[in-house]
């Protein structure tokens, strides 16, 4: 009997280019940390670790070979992610609308309000609020203005929202005063 064909892994769809100035420079600190500070301590470590003899059983040189693997994935990957890096430090010439960088005030159906941020997929870990311009409600908020409604298709069901005002990095707030 043949052999079935192993399931080719799914291209990740690609990830906006975008991202604030503060963004590309924690990418960057964090490249310029694994290069110069964690890669050289990791490889003497394993460096020593092979001085001393017999490596089939030596549990340090076997973790410091893996976690060099995974320094210079990591490094790679952010080489490359910085390369094709647009930092985005002026917003808009709309600034009445919903762009990369916006701060987003919404109000759900029940009157509560949050206050988003859209930010590039690498760094809405950065701070509450912010969001990667990637997602759903992110998508579904682009170039859109105050006192419009947006719908979000969410796993939990439909919420539509109210944009209540926009704001940019150095710029006024478009809307009504935040609470």
């Amino acid at each position: 009997m043949g052999r079935s064909p192993q399931p080719q892994p799914q291209p990740q769809p690609a990830a906006s280019k975008y991202i604030t100035p503060a963004g590309a420079r924690r990418l960057r600190e964090e490249l310029e940390q694994l290069w110069r500070e964690e890669r050289p301590r990791v490889t003497q470590a394993v460096a020593a670790a092979a001085a001393q003899g017999d490596r089939s059983e030596n549990a340090e040189y076997t973790y410091g070979k893996r976690r060099l693997r995974e320094i210079d994935r990591r490094v790679r990957f952010l080489r490359l992610r910085l390369d094709g890096m647009v930092v985005v430090d002026q917003p808009p010439a709309d600034a009445a609308r919903v762009f990369f960088g916006a701060w987003v005030v919404l109000e759900a159906q029940d009157g509560t309000r949050a206050r988003y941020r859209i930010v590039g997929p690498d760094e809405f870990d950065m701070a509450p609020g912010y969001i990667s311009m990637d997602s759903p409600l992110a998508r579904s908020l682009m170039r859109r203005s105050v006192d419009e409604e947006v719908t979000v298709e969410a796993p939990a069901g439909r919420c539509q929202y109210l944009i209540v005002s926009i704001e940019y990095e150095g710029g006024g707030v478009l809307g009504a005063p935040t609470r």
